[in-house]
C-alpha cells in the first residue's frame, strides 16, 4: 500500500476544468434542445406565449447556452479542482494521506 500525501494543485484544477467543460456542454446542449423544442411547439401554435412565435430572446438564450454553460462548467471546476486538492493537501499533512494500492 501506497499513501498519496500530496495531490498537484495545478494538476487537479487542469482535470477538474476538463471535467467540467464537458458538462457543461452536455448541459448546454441540453438546454439548446430544450429553448428550441419551446419555439418550435410555439411556432406550430401547439403552446400558446406572450412572446411572438419563431426565434425570440429566449431562442438567443438558449443558444447561447452552448458556448456559456461550457465556460461556466470550467471555471467553476478550476475553482472546485484546486480548491479541493489545496485542502487535501492541507488536511493529509496534520493525519495522513489515503492508502491507495499501487501496481507495478
Amino acid at each position: 500500500m501506497e499513501v498519496l500525501n500530496r495531490i498537484g494543485v495545478g494538476s487537479a484544477a487542469r482535470l477538474s476544468v476538463a471535467g467540467g467543460v464537458v458538462l457543461g456542454l452536455i448541459a448546454g446542449i441540453i438546454y439548446s434542445f430544450g429553448g428550441a423544442t419551446i419555439d418550435v411547439l410555439v411556432s406550430a401554435g401547439w403552446v400558446t406565449s406572450d412572446e411572438t412565435p419563431g426565434l425570440s430572446s429566449g431562442t438567443a438564450l438558449a443558444f447561447g447556452a452552448l458556448l456559456g454553460m461550457p465556460v461556466i462548467g470550467g471555471v467553476t471546476g478550476l475553482v472546485a479542482g484546486a480548491l479541493g486538492a489545496w485542502l487535501y493537501n492541507l488536511v493529509a499533512s496534520r493525519v495522513g494521506g489515503v492508502k491507495i494500492n499501487l501496481q507495478r
